[in-house]
């Protein structure tokens, strides 16, 4: 269950920051509110995956499964461009992500 709520805390956060994207500085409303929206479910669904999982391997996995999934839509969907370098960084993070939970830091 904990790695479920991890999911929805994830996905939370990247809806909560891709709407910051189109919040312009949160001067738009809409956007603005689904940015505040998507971190307060982010840290609610955060916490509870904290009642069964080490705080060391959810955070990893939240902060770098989201960070890899934003720089992805940077990419596919907000015109960003990929770099050689963006590419590792991104394959290290889920290195990282692999290599936390192969080590059983549960």
């Amino acid at each position: 269950m904990g790695y479920l709520l991890l999911a929805g805390a994830i996905a939370a956060e990247v809806a909560g920051t891709t709407a910051m994207k189109y919040s312009e500085g949160f001067n738009r409303l809409g956007p603005s509110v689904l940015t505040v929206l998507g971190y307060l479910i982010s840290f609610t669904l955060l916490a509870q995956t904290l009642k069964t999982l080490s705080i060391g391997t959810a955070y990893a996995i939240w902060s770098g499964v989201g960070t890899a999934a934003i720089a992805t839509i940077g990419v596919a969907f907000m015109g960003e461009g990929m770099t050689l370098t963006k590419a590792a960084g991104i394959a290290l993070i889920i290195i990282g992500v692999v290599v936390l939970n192969l080590g059983g830091a549960h």
